[in-house]
């Protein structure tokens, strides 16, 4: 079914993508081929042919947040973002790699979703995130505007070369309350999509993690389009200025929609 085919070959690129973004990536397709077929529709033939995206497991805690260094207040409850690089959302997970872990560094735009700094590291020492943070001021241009760094409590961030690093670009410190993950959700959401939707989570040895991660975060770049964003990819968002539309669908009581269904849009 050619239907199917294109479905691959969009997964070939983006293999976990869910049904609500593969539906709007296959407009120009259903347009070409004048074929009629609502997100339920599609929702229904990928499950009858096995390929909806598989549900996640429980994550490891990465978050130690039991030290002595100094913990910054959260700057970003009550902010409006209108604008890249005005807020950088950064967190740390794990990836599984045979029998034990590594862990990815991401530093997040938050007005385009764009990922501007990564790395991948053996431990969970200060040196992933201080890899990423490198990465991600090399994207700054001279005479920026005003930038917050948000993130949570975890003595990666709070130790004296991260903070020393941040105030030297006159980077503005954020972090969330003890305990609330919701207060950093932008990062949380884009760790799952790296590992979940770009199949991220798990390898054999460090070597192939830290390539399959550089291929995954190109393409999420550069072809995964957002919701939030306008539907837009993060590299064409990162170019706009001004409030991006919000493309999410509300759902209500009487719509034929369970939670399974739900958890694959």
């Amino acid at each position: 079914m050619a239907i199917l085919e294109q479905v691959m070959k969009i997964r070939q690129q983006l293999p976990g993508i869910g049904t609500n973004k593969l539906h709007h990536l296959l407009t120009d397709f259903f347009a070409e081929h004048q074929i009629k077929l609502g997100r339920d529709k599609l929702y229904d033939l990928l499950r009858e042919h096995h390929l909806l995206r598989t549900k996640r497991r429980k994550r490891a805690k990465t978050t130690n947040s039991q030290h002595p260094f100094y913990k910054y207040v959260n700057l970003v409850k009550e902010l409006i973002v209108s604008r890249p690089n005005q807020l950088w959302v950064s967190d740390i997970t794990y990836i599984r790699m045979g029998n034990d872990f590594s862990y990815l560094s991401l530093i997040t735009d938050a007005y385009s979703h764009k990922i501007v700094g990564w790395a991948v590291a053996e431990t969970l020492h200060a040196t992933g995130p201080l890899r990423a943070l490198e990465m991600a001021v090399k994207t700054l241009q001279k005479g920026k505007e005003s930038l917050i760094h948000h993130s949570d409590r975890g003595i990666q961030y709070c130790c004296q070369n991260y903070i020393k690093l941040l105030s030297s670009h006159k980077i503005q410190i954020s972090m969330t309350n003890q305990g609330d993950p919701g207060e950093n959700a932008i990062a949380e959401r884009i760790n799952r999509t790296i590992k979940e939707e770009f199949n991220c989570r798990a390898f054999l040895t460090f070597e192939q993690a830290r390539a399959a991660i550089a291929r995954s975060i190109q393409a999420y770049n550069t072809l995964r389009p957002h919701a939030s964003c306008d539907y837009l990819t993060p590299n064409l968002a990162h170019q706009q200025h001004g409030l991006l539309k919000k493309r999410w669908r509300k759902y209500d009581g009487k719509m034929n929609m369970n939670k399974d269904r739900l958890a694959h849009i």
